[in-house]
């Protein structure tokens, strides 16, 4: 039987749900979602059990919170990139910042991105978040440039091809490593690979 939840009005209350979200996104961070049990959440939240038992039904719901921060965490640096722009980009400097804010929010976010990203294959929620940011990127970029005159075939496609590159890079960069690549001349391919999808 589900416990029933409460959405916190007081501005007290919401402090202590926040609190309990910030300490899920601590703790899976650091030793991931089934390292983590909701008491050692409520510990770190400097709450009861039973408080947390109040705002979520469990562990999960907090995860579906954590996940809905993270999300944010990695649109809002690309939502300001789009903002900015005012006219139609020049690629050569578009492409790179792009690639490097990508590349920054994986690492500001490197733990909480593994414990996640661990979940999308067996967890159809937090699978389908991550599918709706790719969806959002996508158009919201789409839209951008189709509203500032960047003239070429098959827009939708190549942004979404070119956010998979990007997105494939900035794991490789930082999660694999591996020695005996160049990764200054790989993202210069990158670029380059990306710049020549539009032409």
């Amino acid at each position: 039987m589900k416990n029933e939840v409460r959405e916190p009005r007081q501005e007290r209350s919401i402090e202590k749900k926040k609190r309990i979200i910030q300490a899920g996104y601590e703790l899976f961070s650091e030793v991931g979602y089934y390292g983590t049990n909701t008491a050692e959440i409520a510990k770190r939240a400097g709450v009861s059990t039973g408080i947390v038992y109040g705002y979520f039904q469990d562990k999960r719901d907090i995860l579906l919170c954590v996940l809905e921060i993270y999300l944010k965490n990695v649109f809002t640096p690309l939502e300001k990139l789009l903002d900015m722009l005012k006219e139609t980009p020049d690629l050569n400097e578009l492409v790179p910042k792009v690639l490097q804010e990508v590349i920054k929010t994986h690492k500001n976010n490197q733990k909480i991105h593994e414990a996640l990203h661990s979940l999308a294959g067996s967890d159809e929620a937090v699978s389908a978040k991550f599918i709706g940011l790719e969806d959002e990127i996508t158009i919201r970029f789409s839209a951008k440039l189709q509203s500032l005159g960047l003239k070429t075939d098959n827009l939708v496609e190549k942004v979404h091809f070119s956010m998979d590159i990007i997105q494939s890079f900035s794991h490789e960069y930082v999660f694999d490593k591996h020695e005996y690549i160049d990764y200054d001349e790989m993202c210069k391919m990158v670029c380059k690979t990306i710049i020549n999808l539009f032409d």
